[in-house]
Protein backbone atom coordinates (compact mmCIF):
# COMPACT_ATOMS: atom_id res chain seq x y z
CA UNK A 1 0.00 0.00 0.00
CA UNK A 2 1.20 3.50 -0.77
CA UNK A 3 2.79 4.90 2.38
CA UNK A 4 0.87 8.19 2.26
CA UNK A 5 -2.43 6.33 1.79
CA UNK A 6 -1.59 4.01 4.71
CA UNK A 7 -0.73 6.95 6.96
CA UNK A 8 -3.89 8.73 5.91
CA UNK A 9 -5.98 5.65 6.65
CA UNK A 10 -4.39 5.23 10.08
CA UNK A 11 -4.96 8.92 10.88
CA UNK A 12 -8.62 8.62 9.79
CA UNK A 13 -9.09 5.57 12.01
CA UNK A 14 -7.60 7.44 14.94
CA UNK A 15 -9.99 10.35 14.37
CA UNK A 16 -12.98 7.99 14.13
CA UNK A 17 -11.90 6.23 17.32
CA UNK A 18 -11.50 9.55 19.13
CA UNK A 19 -14.95 10.62 17.95
CA UNK A 20 -16.50 7.37 19.18
CA UNK A 21 -14.80 7.67 22.55
CA UNK A 22 -15.93 11.27 22.94
CA UNK A 23 -19.48 10.40 21.89
CA UNK A 24 -19.59 7.49 24.34
CA UNK A 25 -18.17 9.66 27.12
CA UNK A 26 -20.78 12.37 26.67
CA UNK A 27 -23.83 10.40 25.52
CA UNK A 28 -23.17 7.18 27.43
CA UNK A 29 -23.85 8.61 30.86
CA UNK A 30 -20.34 9.44 32.05
CA UNK A 31 -20.97 13.17 31.61
CA UNK A 32 -24.74 13.16 32.07
CA UNK A 33 -24.69 15.18 35.30
CA UNK A 34 -22.35 17.75 33.79
CA UNK A 35 -24.21 18.22 30.53
CA UNK A 36 -27.68 16.67 30.27
CA UNK A 37 -28.55 17.45 33.89
CA UNK A 38 -26.80 20.80 34.03
CA UNK A 39 -29.19 23.34 35.55
CA UNK A 40 -28.65 25.74 32.65
CA UNK A 41 -28.95 23.19 29.83
CA UNK A 42 -31.18 24.81 27.20
CA UNK A 43 -32.80 21.55 26.13
CA UNK A 44 -33.67 20.79 29.76
CA UNK A 45 -35.24 24.24 30.09
CA UNK A 46 -37.24 23.72 26.89
CA UNK A 47 -38.43 20.32 28.08
CA UNK A 48 -39.51 21.86 31.39
CA UNK A 49 -41.75 24.33 29.56
CA UNK A 50 -43.30 21.55 27.46
CA UNK A 51 -43.72 19.09 30.34
CA UNK A 52 -46.31 18.74 33.07
CA UNK A 53 -43.54 18.48 35.59
CA UNK A 54 -44.28 16.25 38.57
CA UNK A 55 -45.37 17.67 41.90
CA UNK A 56 -43.31 17.85 45.06
CA UNK A 57 -45.47 17.04 48.08
CA UNK A 58 -45.09 16.80 51.84
CA UNK A 59 -47.62 15.79 54.45
CA UNK A 60 -50.43 15.81 51.88
CA UNK A 61 -49.65 19.37 50.80
CA UNK A 62 -48.47 20.44 47.35
CA UNK A 63 -45.18 22.29 47.63
CA UNK A 64 -44.40 22.56 43.90
CA UNK A 65 -46.53 22.07 40.81
CA UNK A 66 -46.56 22.97 37.11
CA UNK A 67 -49.50 24.72 35.48
CA UNK A 68 -50.03 25.54 31.78
CA UNK A 69 -50.96 28.88 30.25
CA UNK A 70 -53.38 29.31 27.36
CA UNK A 71 -50.66 28.19 24.95
CA UNK A 72 -49.90 25.01 26.85
CA UNK A 73 -46.57 26.33 28.15
CA UNK A 74 -45.93 25.14 31.70
CA UNK A 75 -44.49 27.21 34.53
CA UNK A 76 -43.54 26.21 38.06
CA UNK A 77 -45.48 27.37 41.09
CA UNK A 78 -44.79 26.98 44.82
CA UNK A 79 -48.16 27.31 46.57
CA UNK A 80 -47.40 26.22 50.16
CA UNK A 81 -45.01 28.07 52.49
CA UNK A 82 -42.52 28.68 49.65
CA UNK A 83 -40.04 30.64 51.76
CA UNK A 84 -40.02 28.01 54.51
CA UNK A 85 -39.34 25.17 52.07
CA UNK A 86 -37.16 26.87 49.44
CA UNK A 87 -33.83 25.74 50.88
CA UNK A 88 -34.93 22.16 50.19
CA UNK A 89 -37.08 22.59 47.08
CA UNK A 90 -34.88 25.05 45.22
CA UNK A 91 -36.48 26.38 42.04
CA UNK A 92 -37.18 25.43 38.42
CA UNK A 93 -36.82 28.57 36.33
CA UNK A 94 -36.94 28.99 32.57
CA UNK A 95 -34.30 31.69 32.97
CA UNK A 96 -32.02 30.52 35.77
CA UNK A 97 -32.34 26.75 35.54
CA UNK A 98 -32.85 24.53 38.58
CA UNK A 99 -31.59 24.15 42.14
CA UNK A 100 -32.28 22.04 45.23
CA UNK A 101 -34.49 18.99 44.79
CA UNK A 102 -35.75 20.52 41.55
CA UNK A 103 -32.24 19.95 40.23
CA UNK A 104 -31.37 16.75 42.07
CA UNK A 105 -34.58 15.06 40.89
CA UNK A 106 -34.86 16.92 37.59
CA UNK A 107 -34.92 13.76 35.44
CA UNK A 108 -37.61 12.24 37.68
CA UNK A 109 -39.80 15.35 37.72
CA UNK A 110 -39.41 15.75 33.94
CA UNK A 111 -40.20 12.08 33.37
CA UNK A 112 -36.80 11.19 31.90
CA UNK A 113 -35.87 8.52 34.42
CA UNK A 114 -38.77 6.12 33.80
CA UNK A 115 -40.55 6.82 30.60
CA UNK A 116 -39.77 5.73 27.06
CA UNK A 117 -43.32 6.83 26.26
CA UNK A 118 -42.60 10.29 27.65
CA UNK A 119 -39.55 10.59 25.41
CA UNK A 120 -41.70 9.59 22.43
CA UNK A 121 -44.36 12.08 23.52
CA UNK A 122 -41.79 14.87 23.64
CA UNK A 123 -40.52 13.96 20.18
CA UNK A 124 -44.05 13.94 18.68
CA UNK A 125 -45.32 16.99 20.52
CA UNK A 126 -47.85 15.01 22.58
CA UNK A 127 -48.58 15.66 26.25
CA UNK A 128 -45.62 14.79 28.46
CA UNK A 129 -45.87 14.10 32.20
CA UNK A 130 -43.23 13.76 34.87
CA UNK A 131 -43.22 11.77 38.08
CA UNK A 132 -43.92 13.30 41.49
CA UNK A 133 -41.96 12.99 44.71
CA UNK A 134 -43.27 12.77 48.26
CA UNK A 135 -41.00 14.15 50.97
CA UNK A 136 -40.49 13.02 54.55
CA UNK A 137 -40.74 16.62 55.78
CA UNK A 138 -43.60 17.45 58.13
CA UNK A 139 -45.07 20.86 57.14
CA UNK A 140 -45.90 21.88 60.70
CA UNK A 141 -42.42 20.99 61.98
CA UNK A 142 -40.80 22.74 59.01
CA UNK A 143 -42.90 25.88 59.56
CA UNK A 144 -42.08 25.97 63.27
CA UNK A 145 -38.36 25.56 62.64
CA UNK A 146 -38.27 28.26 59.98
CA UNK A 147 -40.42 30.73 61.88
CA UNK A 148 -38.45 30.33 65.11
CA UNK A 149 -35.34 31.36 63.17
CA UNK A 150 -36.87 33.99 60.93
CA UNK A 151 -39.16 35.71 63.43
CA UNK A 152 -36.19 36.28 65.72
CA UNK A 153 -34.05 37.64 62.89
CA UNK A 154 -31.55 34.80 63.24
CA UNK A 155 -29.27 33.46 60.55
CA UNK A 156 -28.85 29.72 60.98
CA UNK A 157 -30.41 26.34 60.47
CA UNK A 158 -32.59 23.67 62.06
CA UNK A 159 -32.74 19.97 61.19
CA UNK A 160 -35.21 17.52 62.74
CA UNK A 161 -34.74 13.80 62.13
CA UNK A 162 -36.34 10.47 62.96
CA UNK A 163 -33.47 8.58 64.68
CA UNK A 164 -34.84 5.09 64.01
CA UNK A 165 -35.13 5.56 60.24
CA UNK A 166 -33.13 8.63 59.15
CA UNK A 167 -36.22 10.39 57.75
CA UNK A 168 -35.87 14.17 57.92
CA UNK A 169 -38.87 15.98 59.41
CA UNK A 170 -37.54 19.51 58.99
CA UNK A 171 -34.66 21.24 57.26
CA UNK A 172 -34.99 24.98 57.72
CA UNK A 173 -32.45 27.60 56.68
CA UNK A 174 -32.26 31.36 57.12
CA UNK A 175 -32.06 33.72 55.39
CA UNK A 176 -34.32 32.26 52.73
CA UNK A 177 -36.09 33.40 49.56
CA UNK A 178 -39.33 33.03 47.60
CA UNK A 179 -38.78 30.69 44.63
CA UNK A 180 -41.94 32.07 42.98
CA UNK A 181 -40.13 35.35 42.43
CA UNK A 182 -37.27 33.57 40.64
CA UNK A 183 -39.51 31.49 38.33
CA UNK A 184 -41.83 34.39 37.43
CA UNK A 185 -40.37 36.08 34.31
CA UNK A 186 -41.72 39.44 35.43
CA UNK A 187 -39.80 39.39 38.72
CA UNK A 188 -36.99 36.95 37.95
CA UNK A 189 -34.17 39.39 37.20
CA UNK A 190 -34.80 41.56 40.25
CA UNK A 191 -35.21 38.56 42.54
CA UNK A 192 -32.08 36.90 41.17
CA UNK A 193 -30.04 40.03 41.72
CA UNK A 194 -31.40 40.43 45.25
CA UNK A 195 -30.62 36.90 46.44
CA UNK A 196 -27.18 36.87 44.87
CA UNK A 197 -26.22 40.20 46.44
CA UNK A 198 -27.49 39.27 49.91
CA UNK A 199 -24.45 38.66 52.18
CA UNK A 200 -26.51 36.07 54.10
CA UNK A 201 -26.50 33.81 51.00
CA UNK A 202 -30.18 32.83 50.94
CA UNK A 203 -29.60 30.46 48.00
CA UNK A 204 -27.37 28.34 50.22
CA UNK A 205 -28.99 25.51 52.16
CA UNK A 206 -27.37 26.46 55.47
CA UNK A 207 -28.64 23.26 57.11
CA UNK A 208 -26.84 20.88 54.76
CA UNK A 209 -24.09 22.92 53.10
CA UNK A 210 -22.67 25.32 55.68
CA UNK A 211 -19.80 23.88 57.71
CA UNK A 212 -19.34 25.61 61.06
CA UNK A 213 -17.31 24.94 64.23
CA UNK A 214 -19.61 22.93 66.52
CA UNK A 215 -18.12 23.92 69.87
CA UNK A 216 -19.23 21.88 72.85
CA UNK A 217 -21.87 19.76 71.10
CA UNK A 218 -18.82 17.89 69.76
CA UNK A 219 -18.18 16.75 73.33
CA UNK A 220 -20.79 14.06 72.65
CA UNK A 221 -18.30 12.48 70.26
CA UNK A 222 -15.36 13.08 72.60
CA UNK A 223 -17.28 11.47 75.45
CA UNK A 224 -18.16 8.51 73.24
CA UNK A 225 -14.44 8.10 72.51
CA UNK A 226 -13.75 8.36 76.24
CA UNK A 227 -16.25 5.62 77.03
CA UNK A 228 -14.62 3.46 74.36
CA UNK A 229 -11.26 4.11 76.07
CA UNK A 230 -12.52 2.97 79.46
CA UNK A 231 -13.80 6.18 81.06
CA UNK A 232 -17.07 6.10 83.00
CA UNK A 233 -19.42 8.86 84.19
CA UNK A 234 -17.67 8.62 87.57
CA UNK A 235 -14.15 9.02 86.18
CA UNK A 236 -12.34 11.94 87.80
CA UNK A 237 -10.96 14.79 85.70
CA UNK A 238 -9.64 18.26 86.35
CA UNK A 239 -12.10 21.01 87.06
CA UNK A 240 -9.47 23.76 86.96
CA UNK A 241 -10.27 27.02 85.21
CA UNK A 242 -7.39 26.55 82.78
CA UNK A 243 -5.11 23.82 81.52
CA UNK A 244 -1.87 23.83 79.54
CA UNK A 245 -2.16 22.11 76.17
CA UNK A 246 0.14 19.08 75.85
CA UNK A 247 3.76 19.89 74.92
CA UNK A 248 3.04 23.63 74.74
CA UNK A 249 2.87 26.67 76.99
CA UNK A 250 -0.59 27.58 75.64
CA UNK A 251 -3.42 27.78 78.14
CA UNK A 252 -6.96 26.67 77.32
CA UNK A 253 -9.74 27.87 79.63
CA UNK A 254 -13.29 27.05 80.58
CA UNK A 255 -16.13 29.32 79.51
CA UNK A 256 -15.78 32.60 81.38
CA UNK A 257 -12.39 31.45 82.68
CA UNK A 258 -14.15 29.82 85.63
CA UNK A 259 -13.43 26.60 87.47
CA UNK A 260 -15.86 23.79 86.73
CA UNK A 261 -18.97 24.07 88.90
CA UNK A 262 -18.52 22.60 92.36
CA UNK A 263 -14.90 21.65 91.78
CA UNK A 264 -13.16 24.49 93.54
CA UNK A 265 -10.48 23.97 90.93
CA UNK A 266 -10.03 20.36 91.95
CA UNK A 267 -11.42 17.16 90.48
CA UNK A 268 -14.87 16.57 88.96
CA UNK A 269 -16.59 13.53 87.54
CA UNK A 270 -17.06 13.15 83.80
CA UNK A 271 -20.81 13.45 84.42
CA UNK A 272 -20.33 16.86 86.03
CA UNK A 273 -17.87 17.95 83.34
CA UNK A 274 -20.38 17.01 80.63
CA UNK A 275 -23.32 18.69 82.36
CA UNK A 276 -21.39 21.94 82.87
CA UNK A 277 -19.36 21.62 79.65
CA UNK A 278 -15.99 22.01 81.36
CA UNK A 279 -13.34 22.39 78.65
CA UNK A 280 -10.38 21.57 80.82
CA UNK A 281 -11.77 18.16 81.77
CA UNK A 282 -12.22 17.21 78.12
CA UNK A 283 -8.72 18.38 77.24
CA UNK A 284 -7.34 16.11 79.97
CA UNK A 285 -9.48 13.19 78.78
CA UNK A 286 -8.41 13.71 75.16
CA UNK A 287 -4.77 13.03 76.04
CA UNK A 288 -5.85 9.56 77.20
CA UNK A 289 -8.13 8.99 74.21
CA UNK A 290 -5.40 9.93 71.75
CA UNK A 291 -5.56 11.20 68.20
CA UNK A 292 -6.61 7.91 66.62
CA UNK A 293 -9.36 7.33 69.17
CA UNK A 294 -10.90 10.75 68.59
CA UNK A 295 -10.65 10.50 64.81
CA UNK A 296 -12.14 7.01 64.71
CA UNK A 297 -15.13 8.09 66.78
CA UNK A 298 -15.70 11.26 64.73
CA UNK A 299 -15.72 9.11 61.60
CA UNK A 300 -18.16 6.65 63.18
CA UNK A 301 -20.56 9.52 63.89
CA UNK A 302 -20.32 10.78 60.29
CA UNK A 303 -17.94 13.73 60.56
CA UNK A 304 -16.26 14.01 57.17
CA UNK A 305 -19.09 12.20 55.37
CA UNK A 306 -21.68 13.72 53.04
CA UNK A 307 -25.06 12.21 52.23
CA UNK A 308 -27.00 11.66 49.01
CA UNK A 309 -30.26 13.51 49.60
CA UNK A 310 -30.77 14.77 46.07
CA UNK A 311 -29.44 18.02 47.55
CA UNK A 312 -25.90 19.36 47.89
CA UNK A 313 -24.45 18.39 51.28
CA UNK A 314 -21.11 19.25 52.88
CA UNK A 315 -18.96 16.68 54.67
CA UNK A 316 -17.58 18.66 57.60
CA UNK A 317 -14.16 17.80 58.95
CA UNK A 318 -12.18 16.95 62.04
CA UNK A 319 -9.22 18.76 60.53
CA UNK A 320 -5.58 17.84 60.83
CA UNK A 321 -4.45 16.43 64.18
CA UNK A 322 -0.65 16.58 64.04
CA UNK A 323 -0.15 16.33 67.80
CA UNK A 324 -1.93 16.02 71.15
CA UNK A 325 -2.30 19.79 71.46
CA UNK A 326 -4.35 19.83 68.26
CA UNK A 327 -6.31 16.82 69.49
CA UNK A 328 -7.04 18.61 72.76
CA UNK A 329 -8.37 21.71 71.01
CA UNK A 330 -10.43 19.59 68.65
CA UNK A 331 -11.91 17.57 71.52
CA UNK A 332 -14.03 20.59 72.47
CA UNK A 333 -15.18 21.20 68.89
CA UNK A 334 -12.77 24.03 68.13
CA UNK A 335 -9.59 24.45 66.10
CA UNK A 336 -10.43 23.07 62.61
CA UNK A 337 -13.48 20.96 63.49
CA UNK A 338 -16.55 21.73 61.36
CA UNK A 339 -20.02 20.22 61.10
CA UNK A 340 -23.29 21.03 59.38
CA UNK A 341 -26.61 21.16 61.19
CA UNK A 342 -27.53 17.98 59.30
CA UNK A 343 -24.47 16.19 60.69
CA UNK A 344 -25.26 17.47 64.18
CA UNK A 345 -28.77 16.02 63.89
CA UNK A 346 -27.29 12.72 62.71
CA UNK A 347 -24.95 12.77 65.73
CA UNK A 348 -27.83 13.24 68.20
CA UNK A 349 -29.94 10.68 66.33
CA UNK A 350 -27.16 8.10 66.55
CA UNK A 351 -27.16 8.34 70.35
CA UNK A 352 -30.96 8.18 70.41
CA UNK A 353 -30.95 5.09 68.17
CA UNK A 354 -28.87 2.92 70.53
CA UNK A 355 -25.66 3.99 68.83
CA UNK A 356 -26.73 2.94 65.31
CA UNK A 357 -26.22 5.66 62.68
CA UNK A 358 -28.86 5.77 59.95
CA UNK A 359 -28.57 7.33 56.51
CA UNK A 360 -30.64 10.55 56.45
CA UNK A 361 -33.12 10.97 53.60
CA UNK A 362 -35.71 13.53 52.55
CA UNK A 363 -37.46 11.87 49.58
CA UNK A 364 -39.86 9.21 50.79
CA UNK A 365 -41.10 7.90 47.44
CA UNK A 366 -41.47 8.59 43.73
CA UNK A 367 -44.97 8.38 42.21
CA UNK A 368 -45.97 8.02 38.57
CA UNK A 369 -48.64 10.18 36.90
CA UNK A 370 -51.31 7.65 37.93
CA UNK A 371 -49.99 7.72 41.52
CA UNK A 372 -48.36 4.34 41.11
CA UNK A 373 -45.31 3.92 43.35
CA UNK A 374 -42.17 3.97 41.22
CA UNK A 375 -39.76 3.66 44.14
CA UNK A 376 -39.74 4.00 47.91
CA UNK A 377 -36.85 4.80 50.23
CA UNK A 378 -36.01 2.14 52.77
CA UNK A 379 -34.16 3.05 56.00
CA UNK A 380 -30.46 2.31 55.63
CA UNK A 381 -28.07 1.48 58.46
CA UNK A 382 -24.63 3.08 58.12
CA UNK A 383 -22.62 1.92 61.12
CA UNK A 384 -22.84 1.02 64.81
CA UNK A 385 -20.99 4.06 66.11
CA UNK A 386 -21.13 3.00 69.77
CA UNK A 387 -22.65 0.06 71.61
CA UNK A 388 -26.21 0.29 72.93
CA UNK A 389 -24.78 0.40 76.46
CA UNK A 390 -22.51 3.32 75.60
CA UNK A 391 -25.40 5.08 73.87
CA UNK A 392 -27.43 4.61 77.04
CA UNK A 393 -24.67 6.21 79.10
CA UNK A 394 -24.45 9.14 76.67
CA UNK A 395 -28.23 9.56 76.92
CA UNK A 396 -28.06 9.77 80.72
CA UNK A 397 -25.29 12.38 80.44
CA UNK A 398 -27.41 14.36 77.98
CA UNK A 399 -30.40 14.21 80.34
CA UNK A 400 -28.20 15.77 83.02
CA UNK A 401 -27.00 18.39 80.55
CA UNK A 402 -30.58 19.34 79.68
CA UNK A 403 -31.43 19.77 83.36
CA UNK A 404 -28.52 22.19 83.59
CA UNK A 405 -29.49 24.16 80.45
CA UNK A 406 -31.23 27.52 80.76
CA UNK A 407 -34.97 27.34 80.18
CA UNK A 408 -35.26 23.74 81.40
CA UNK A 409 -38.90 23.18 82.30
CA UNK A 410 -39.05 19.60 83.47
CA UNK A 411 -39.09 18.14 79.96
CA UNK A 412 -37.81 14.65 79.13
CA UNK A 413 -35.31 15.71 76.45
CA UNK A 414 -31.66 14.67 76.28
CA UNK A 415 -29.44 17.49 75.02
CA UNK A 416 -26.12 19.25 74.70
CA UNK A 417 -25.41 22.90 74.00
CA UNK A 418 -22.43 24.46 72.29
CA UNK A 419 -20.81 27.87 72.00
CA UNK A 420 -18.30 27.98 69.16
CA UNK A 421 -15.70 30.69 68.77
CA UNK A 422 -14.75 31.51 65.19
CA UNK A 423 -12.68 34.66 65.27
CA UNK A 424 -11.57 37.54 67.46
CA UNK A 425 -14.20 40.10 68.46
CA UNK A 426 -16.91 38.09 66.67
CA UNK A 427 -19.91 36.69 68.57
CA UNK A 428 -19.89 32.88 68.75
CA UNK A 429 -22.07 30.48 66.81
CA UNK A 430 -24.45 28.85 69.28
CA UNK A 431 -25.76 25.27 69.07
CA UNK A 432 -28.30 22.97 70.64
CA UNK A 433 -28.75 19.27 69.85
CA UNK A 434 -31.38 17.15 71.57
CA UNK A 435 -33.75 14.25 71.20
CA UNK A 436 -37.04 13.10 72.69
CA UNK A 437 -36.89 9.30 73.10
CA UNK A 438 -40.65 9.07 73.59
CA UNK A 439 -41.34 10.58 70.15
CA UNK A 440 -38.34 9.21 68.23
CA UNK A 441 -37.31 12.73 67.16
CA UNK A 442 -33.92 14.45 67.27
CA UNK A 443 -33.08 18.07 66.48
CA UNK A 444 -30.06 20.23 65.79
CA UNK A 445 -30.10 24.02 65.89
CA UNK A 446 -27.35 26.49 65.04
CA UNK A 447 -27.70 30.25 65.25
CA UNK A 448 -24.82 32.13 63.70
CA UNK A 449 -22.94 34.97 65.38
CA UNK A 450 -24.85 34.77 68.63
CA UNK A 451 -28.18 35.78 67.12
CA UNK A 452 -27.66 39.39 68.13
CA UNK A 453 -26.84 38.62 71.77
CA UNK A 454 -23.18 39.50 71.40
CA UNK A 455 -20.13 37.75 72.73
CA UNK A 456 -21.96 36.41 75.79
CA UNK A 457 -24.48 34.43 73.72
CA UNK A 458 -24.84 30.74 74.59
CA UNK A 459 -26.58 27.78 73.05
CA UNK A 460 -28.85 27.47 76.08
CA UNK A 461 -29.93 31.08 75.84
CA UNK A 462 -30.46 31.35 72.08
CA UNK A 463 -30.78 27.94 70.42
CA UNK A 464 -32.41 25.70 73.01
CA UNK A 465 -35.84 27.44 72.87
CA UNK A 466 -35.93 26.70 69.13
CA UNK A 467 -34.94 23.08 69.55
CA UNK A 468 -37.46 22.46 72.31
CA UNK A 469 -40.26 24.04 70.27
CA UNK A 470 -39.44 21.83 67.29
CA UNK A 471 -39.33 18.68 69.44
CA UNK A 472 -42.75 19.53 70.86
CA UNK A 473 -44.50 20.01 67.51
CA UNK A 474 -42.82 17.17 65.62
CA UNK A 475 -45.03 14.11 65.13
CA UNK A 476 -44.20 11.04 67.14
CA UNK A 477 -42.76 8.08 65.29
CA UNK A 478 -45.44 6.10 63.49
CA UNK A 479 -47.92 9.00 63.47
CA UNK A 480 -47.09 10.53 60.10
Amino acid sequence: MNRSIRNGAIFSLILILALLINQTWIQGGFKEQEYAQNSLNNRATYMMRETERGQINAGGQILAESTPDENGIYSRNYPTMPVSFSSVLGYASGTYGTAGLEQGYNDVLNGDSTSFLNNRAFDTGQHRQGDSIDLTLDPNTQATAYEMLSNNGYEGAVVAMRPSTGALLAMASTPSYDPNAIVNPETADAAWSEVNNDPGQPLLNHAAQEQLPPGSIFKIITTAAGLESGFTPDSQLTGAASITLPDTVTELTNYGNNACAGSGGGQVSLQTAFAYSCNTAFVEMSTEIGTDGLRDMATAFGVGESYDLGLPTAAGSLGELPDLAATAQSSIGQRDVTMTALQAAVMASTVANDGLRMEPYVVDRVLGPELQVRSETSPTEVTQAVSPEQAGTLTELMYASERNTSGYDGNSFASKTGTAEHGEDVPPHVWYVAFDPAKDVAVAVVVKDGGGFGSSATGGQVSSPIGRAVLRVAPAGGSE
